[in-house]
Parts: structure tokens; C-alpha cells; sequence
């Protein structure tokens, strides 16, 4: 199947399974119990560095056109008390992440990886999904435009920093090193973010966090012992990563004790979008500082080469929707089952983009990368545990 007809399915998938309005009207909740839905969704095939289009059955439509309690109380429980909705959130936000991993590194690869245009890439993969929320503002029924005021707009602009500097600082990373690597080295976030609430933000953690730190800390230097791909700069800027992954957190709960602002908002796919569209403005001057003596050079590229043009828009359309997805599928469930559901989607997504690209899986790797994950989950949930425990 040619390349563009690739680029046209992907994103028409990509509307149908992100998309949808997350309401119905209850003649709509009724047709749903009479006849099963069908969704053009799509999964990407890698055959030879090519995305090849492979159809599948899709049932994103239902998770997101239709909310739990309706679907609960049209089907008297949701098939014997199963979640249909967040399960396909799950789904959904597992298989986004996993493929923008695959196809953004192809579209790096393709754009000559780090000494390439890595800071383009994350900046337009930003564009794609800020121009996806604009299109569901404008789009008739699909998603209600918020109502921010100017003050909410500044009050948001240190959350959206953090946002862009966390994806630019990633994507570089991956550039640069495997995408098995980076993402065991991300998932050693919480190192930082217990070092910023103690010391920047003055929320003291726990001393048993604290003992979780070496585990996580000791698996990531394990895996990066037999790392074949091994780059420093792939190391440093995934823990730059990280440090903004960790003032975004915390500057977001700041954010969102703004009084009234949850209100105009209206959503939290419109935070997102918000969001994502002021960090593709304050990536701009980034590109034109780093690669703007070349972008003449990306231009051509870009229109003559298939594949970086294909993975740059999917990586975009997938990392908006997961994202969004993992957000709302966070909201919906309680503490334990988020780190549960994060240590998952971290092993799923080192193992299996590491077999689907080739990448090296040493056991001395594996074994950090275990030992890293699981001190990750434990630390996420070691003050339930011991609350639980001591009561």
C-alpha cells in the first residue's frame, strides 16, 4: 500500500479513536446496546523500517463517545462489572505509546538521528497535535472550545515549558541512543521528582521513598552497563528529561489551584490542547537557535523522503492521542492501579519496541531494567502499603 494512503488511514484512525465527543445523547447510549461498533483505528506493521498498514477491529469509538455510567446503565453493569470504557482506555493509551515509540524513531532515523534534526521533529510533533485540538474546537460537536482568560493563559506557561522541554529533552534522547535505553532511564523520574517536592517545592517525601531511590537509581546504571548503544548524550538528556517531567508535575498541581480554573477549561483534553499548542510556540525560537541554519535542509528532506514524512505526522497524531488517553484514564482510576498500569506500559513498551527494532536485550539490561521498574512501582506505592499496615 503506497505511503500516502499510509499517512491519510493513520490519521483518519487516529480522529475516529482520539477524537470523539466524550457525550452522548441517550438515543445514541441506546443504538450502541443494539449493534456493535466498528472504528477505521489502525495498527502500524514495521516490514523492512516501513510502517504497512494492518487492519484490525477497533471498539476506541465506544471508549470515548460514551462515558462508564451510561454504558453501565444501559447494559446493567458493564458485563458482569468489567469497565468496557477504561479497559479500552488502557488499550488505547498502551498501543499509542507504543507505536509513537516506533514510528518517532524512524523519523529520526530517517532525518540522520541526532547530528539530524531531532529538535524539528519534537517541535512539529507538537504542531500535529496542536492542530489536531484546534480542528475538535472547530469541528461541529466534537469537543467545546474553553473559555481561559489571559491571567490563565500566564498562569499556564510554566506548565507548558516544563512540557515542551520534557518532550524536546526526550526525543533527543532517543535520537541519540535506543529507545530501550531511554525509556529505562526515564523511568527513573521519581529520583528527581522527590529531589525537587524536598528541597524547590518544600513537600517533604516520605523515608521510604527515600530507600526506594538506590533501587531505582542502581537498576538504571545495571542496564546501562551492557548497553551497546550507548551514548552519554543520550543518558543526559534523558535525565533533562526527567528534571522537566518533574517541575511539570509540580508546577501543575500549582496550576490547578488556580480557583475557577478547572471551570474554563472544561475538559481535560482541553488542558491538553492548551497545553501542547503553547509548547509548540515556545519550541519555535529553540529550532530556530539550534537547527534554523538548516531547516532549508529538513524542508527538501521532508518532501522527498516517504518515511519522515509518514512517521512525523503519526508520531505527532500518536503522541497526542496516548497522551490525552493516559490522562484520562489516570483520573478515572485510584493510586495503586496508576502505578500498576505505568510499570506496565514501561515494560511493554522496552521490550517489545526493542524486538520490533532490533535493539539489543542483554540480560545484564534486562536485569537493571527490572530492577529499575520495580523500584519505580514500589516507590509509588510503598506509603499505601505501610499506611495500610500500620492500621
Amino acid at each position: 500500500m503506497k505511503i500516502s494512503s499510509v499517512a491519510f488511514i493513520s490519521c483518519l484512525g487516529a480522529v475516529s479513536a482520539f477524537g470523539l465527543p466524550t457525550t452522548t445523547s441517550s438515543s445514541a447510549v441506546k443504538s450502541f446496546r443494539g449493534q456493535a461498533i466498528a472504528s477505521p483505528a489502525f495498527a502500524l506493521k514495521i516490514e523492512g523500517g516501513l510502517p504497512q498498514l494492518k487492519s484490525t477491529t477497533a471498539l476506541a469509538a465506544s471508549a470515548t463517545s460514551s462515558s462508564t455510567s451510561d454504558v453501565i446503565a444501559t447494559r446493567g453493569g458493564a458485563m458482569g462489572g468489567l469497565d468496557i470504557p477504561l479497559i479500552l482506555y488502557f488499550l488505547f493509551w498502551y498501543v499509542g505509546n507504543y507505536y509513537y515509540n516506533i514510528t518517532n524513531k524512524l523519523a529520526l532515523k530517517a532525518a540522520g538521528g541526532s547530528a539530524g534534526f531531532p529538535m524539528t521533529i519534537s517541535a512539529l510533533q507538537l504542531a500535529v497535535g496542536a492542530v489536531y485540538g484546534i480542528f475538535l474546537w472547530l469541528a461541529p460537536d466534537a469537543r467545546s472550545k474553553p473559555t481561559v482568560t489571559m491571567d490563565d493563559i500566564i498562569k499556564m506557561l510554566p506548565v507548558a515549558f516544563c512540557f515542551m522541554g520534557a518532550h524536546s529533552a526526550s526525543v533527543f534522547a532517543l535520537s541519540a541512543g535506543a529507545v530501550s535505553f531511554g525509556q529505562i532511564v526515564k523511568a527513573a523520574e521519581p529520583a528527581f521528582a522527590a529531589v525537587l517536592s524536598q528541597f524547590v517545592y518544600n513537600k517533604p517525601v516520605s523515608k521510604a521513598k527515600w530507600l526506594c531511590l538506590p533501587v531505582i537509581i542502581g537498576g538504571v546504571i545495571l542496564a546501562s552497563v551492557k548497553e551497546l548503544d550507548f551514548a552519554w548524550s543520550a543518558l543526559i538528556s534523558a535525565c533533562i528529561a526527567n528534571l522537566f517531567a518533574a517541575f511539570k508535575g509540580n508546577e501543575n498541581k500549582k496550576l490547578m489551584e488556580t480557583e475557577g480554573l478547572k471551570d474554563r477549561m472544561g475538559s481535560v483534553g482541553n488542558q491538553f490542547a492548551l497545553t501542547t499548542i503553547l509548547g509548540f510556540l515556545m519550541s519555535v525560537p529553540l529550532v530556530l537557535a539550534r537547527e534554523g541554519n538548516k531547516l532549508g535542509q529538513f524542508v527538501d528532506l521532508f518532501k522527498t523522503n516517504s518515511i519522515l514524512k509518514t512517521n512525523l505526522i503519526a508520531s505527532g497524531l500518536w503522541f497526542y492521542g496516548y497522551n490525552e488517553l493516559a490522562t484520562m484514564t489516570l483520573k478515572k482510576t485510584g493510586a495503586v492501579t496508576q502505578s500498576v498500569a505505568n510499570t506496565a506500559k514501561r515494560v511493554i513498551v522496552i521490550v517489545g519496541v526493542a524486538i520490533v527494532l532490533g535493539e539489543s536485550l542483554d540480560p545484564m539490561k534486562l536485569l537493571g531494567c527490572s530492577i529499575g521498574i520495580g523500584g519505580v512501582f514500589l516507590y509509588s506505592i510503598i506509603d499505601q502499603l505501610l499506611a495500610k499496615k500500620s492500621s
